[in-house]
């Protein structure tokens, strides 16, 4: 693979952020019947962010930037701490559209920009794939794009596909890259993958887990079901009721894991379990409910609720596991019906290394 001019590093979520970035929503067909509700839940999602850190947003029109700007002065966001961009978006999922930061060997930020395809699955994703350099006009800040050497493509990757420990450690799953379904990258194989994450993302080892969560339409993205915390903490979504379909497959990430824990070229990790919360369904659809989707900002942590007693499980687990930050419950069950939260719709962008 073709190697960026100089080593590159994705440092952890939980290092110092310049912003977070998002995107207005204004599709109805990712709520079907529920659109209504979801912008007032991302200015709820802007107000909590923006009293930690800048937040960027993209309006897909000057209508929609009117509308968001009435939502947030609602809300009582200050103007001078959530800018609004009008940058024609199809979808509003930036974890897995927008250009992943990455420090150089300087320390300055690059933004990688990966080729995006709608997960390989949907059609409205052309206007999704043009917005790297828009957000890199806004934040000042330099492009890459990873290509294969084999064909000269860039390379699709998805951002919610990838977690890291900024140590050199990465998560992620089979499901998602490596079976034979929504494929991304055609003829490109464990090995060659390994070799993205480390050439483009300073990765050394990575752990690849089995399969995603139930009724996760991108087939396997990992950040609905495996964290990293800390350098050396994995929070791992697990359900212990044997009759649930996340059963089987949140105890076979649990035990792959665990092995990878115990390997001197991985562990040692400690592995923070958090539940599953009830199904959630909508119209007869298993929606991807989960407390692993949250996202780390500066100093504070959101994470989605599901009106469930597991709510208050998950929400002291990773308070304890995420002691410096604050944690914040976002009321997700309307938000789902997107078939994504916290994690899917942010986007954070780092600030440069210092030293």
């Amino acid at each position: 693979m073709t190697a960026a001019a100089a080593p590159l590093r994705m440092p952890a979520e939980w290092e110092p952020h310049r912003a977070t970035w998002m995107s207005w929503p204004h599709h109805e067909p990712d709520w079907p019947g529920k659109l209504e509700p979801i912008p007032w839940v991302y200015a709820e999602i802007t107000r909590v962010l923006s009293e930690h850190e800048p937040v960027e947003i993209l309006c897909h029109s000057e209508a929609v930037r009117a509308d968001a700007r009435a939502a947030l002065d609602a809300h009582g966001v200050p103007a001078d701490r959530a800018r609004l961009h009008v940058v024609p978006t199809d979808r509003v999922w930036l974890r897995d559209s927008a250009p992943i930061g990455v420090h150089d060997a300087g320390g300055d930020v690059v933004l990688l920009s990966w080729a995006f395809n709608g997960w390989a699955k949907y059609d409205n994703w052309q206007r999704d794939a043009l917005i790297a350099r828009p957000i890199a006009a806004a934040a000042g800040r330099r492009i890459e794009e990873p290509r294969r050497d084999d064909t000269g493509e860039r390379i699709v990757l998805e951002g919610g596909g990838i977690d890291v420990n900024g140590q050199g450690l990465l998560l992620v799953t089979e499901e998602w890259l490596l079976s034979d379904t929504q494929v991304r990258n055609p003829g490109l194989t464990r090995v060659d993958y390994e070799a993205i994450f480390l050439k483009w993302l300073g990765v050394r080892r990575t752990v690849w887990l089995g399969d995603g969560c139930v009724g996760d339409d991108t087939h396997g993205h990992v950040d609905d079901i495996a964290r990293f915390v800390s350098a050396d903490t994995v929070v791992l979504a697990v359900e212990e009721d044997p009759r649930d379909d996340n059963h089987e497959r949140s105890i076979d990430n649990l035990r792959r894991l665990e092995l990878a824990a115990r390997s001197p070229e991985v562990g040692p990790l400690r592995i923070v379990t958090v539940p599953f919360p009830r199904p959630v369904t909508m119209n007869g659809e298993r929606l991807p409910a989960s407390y692993a989707n949250f996202y780390i900002a500066n100093g504070v942590v959101l994470v989605p609720t599901f009106n469930d007693v597991n709510d208050r499980v998950a929400l002291d687990r990773l308070a304890s596991a995420l002691p410096a930050h604050k944690v914040v419950g976002i009321h997700a069950v309307d938000l789902v019906w997107g078939l994504g939260t916290l994690h899917c719709l942010t986007q954070q962008e780092p600030l440069p290394r210092v030293g």
